[in-house]
């Protein structure tokens, strides 16, 4: 059987969706076909069976032991994407499995069992702890088909909050392990509606809104403590090659190469004799963790001066990324939050006026591949603000100058209210 044609099917098996690529392809490398009559028996009650069974054509149904009494051991139909063996149903040898129909199974042996049992949802052979803090972030623990935990890391952004771009990133890579591997997504939405506590697990629940041959659609609720926190609906096609043109152009700006990233330019302040002691000093209190995405503005980032609402900085993932296109879009998606809804209150910034921003929704079209271990421009502006809100515009380059991505997102902005000491961060708005 055509490998390709066996890929494309095991990547439509919600249990395997949750795999590495890698790890399906092992498996599709690995499965052997077999058939069999009508009314023949697949696996016999009391004998040994294989690992697991895919269903590739035709139906089945699993029937009860022997001595089973009468209408107390449910039967079970199967059909087409349906799975069998000891993944699902313990030791099969205590029922029986019956062709309903000629039926085509491909079977996984024993000996591949390691296949099922990657050391995360993104690398089927190194654990996650060798690769970048963003990647640990975004390998979210499957707890049932459709429904992942995920964690706020030592390390992360953290801004009394879980971070937007945290639940962009891991509602997208909780969405992308339940469609075919062979879909990307193109477009997302998200919409924020309450704060979510660092300390606390996060819960992704997929609902599988629609599943299609070349697209497919997610929708993502983010709860912790039971309430929904965060929604994420996301479009995913599979990878075509068609029209195509660019009319916007990447700005003329200084390489990535040739520019301080933030740790340098917070260093730079506190050795600039410019600047005062008592500014120098509240800088240097305030504790220091880089972000797991490094940053190279092209422009001054000054938040106690009114500037014009624009900016446009280089950034990237820090460290090892595993090569898989899906996780490098959850990267950027993540990383597209950072600075982003701030910008709109540069009109407005002075010094001694304290401002807060907060994302309310977050929209992001995908129109080229992307590599988030590799430098990317992100040139926004804010086109305006008002009734407490401000909108922004994006769009991010790679250095080749190709429009990668396009991106919105409104944001709540005002004035800062007075902090109430050990007070619980509540809803967003």
């Amino acid at each position: 059987m055509d490998r390709g044609r066996v890929i494309e099917f095991l990547a439509q098996i919600p249990l395997l969706q949750r795999l590495p690529n890698l790890s399906l392809r092992k498996i599709a490398q690995s499965v052997r076909v077999k058939r069999y009559e009508n009314g023949e028996y697949v696996v016999h009650e009391g004998k040994t069976g294989e690992l697991i069974y895919f269903i590739f054509e035709g139906q089945a149904e699993i029937s009860g032991p022997a001595d089973a009494e009468e209408g107390n051991y449910p039967t079970v139909s199967l059909k087409k994407f349906d799975t069998f063996g000891h993944e699902n149903y313990g030791c099969i040898n205590r029922a029986n499995v019956i062709a309903l129909s000629k039926l085509t199974c491909l079977v996984l042996s024993d000996h591949y069992s390691n296949f099922l049992q990657p050391k995360s949802i993104w690398n089927a052979d190194e654990a996650s702890e060798g690769f970048s803090l963003v990647e640990r972030t975004l390998c979210l623990e499957p707890l049932e088909v459709d429904i992942f935990r995920g964690f706020t890391l030592p390390g992360s952004p953290s801004f009394r909050q879980v971070f937007g771009g945290q639940f962009i990133g891991q509602a997208l890579a909780a969405a992308s392990k339940t469609v075919d591997c062979l879909k990307l997504v193109h477009s997302l939405h998200a919409l924020f509606i309450l704060a979510g506590h660092n300390n606390v697990p996060i819960i992704y629940h997929v609902h599988r809104i629609h599943d299609g041959k070349n697209f497919a659609t997610r929708q993502v609720d983010a709860q912790q403590n039971g309430r929904v926190l965060f929604i994420l609906l996301a479009s995913f096609q599979k990878v075509v090659e068609e029209f195509e043109h660019q009319e916007v152009c990447m700005p003329h700006v200084p390489d990535p190469e040739t520019l301080p990233n933030l740790e340098e330019l917070r260093e730079r302040r506190l050795s600039d004799s410019n600047l005062s002691m008592e500014y120098r000093n509240k800088i240097n209190s305030k504790k220091f963790i880089p972000w797991p995405i490094e940053i190279r503005s092209c422009d001054a980032i000054n938040f106690s001066e009114q500037s014009q609402p624009r900016l446009n900085y280089w950034f990237k993932a820090r460290g090892k990324l595993t090569a898989d296109p899906a996780l490098h879009r959850c990267v950027v998606a993540y990383a597209s939050d950072l600075i982003f809804g701030g910008i709109s209150l540069n009109p407005h910034r002075r010094r001694g006026l304290k401002t807060a921003s907060l994302s309310l929704d977050h929209s992001i079209w995908f129109h080229r591949p992307v590599r988030a271990d590799d430098w990317l421009l992100f040139v926004m502006e804010s086109s305006s603000a008002s009734g407490g809100r401000g909108l922004c515009n994006g769009q991010m380059f790679n250095k080749s100058g190709q429009l990668i991505m396009s991106l919105t997102q409104e944001g709540l902005i005002r004035k800062a209210k007075v902090a109430v000491q050990n007070e619980v961060p509540k809803s967003k708005l």
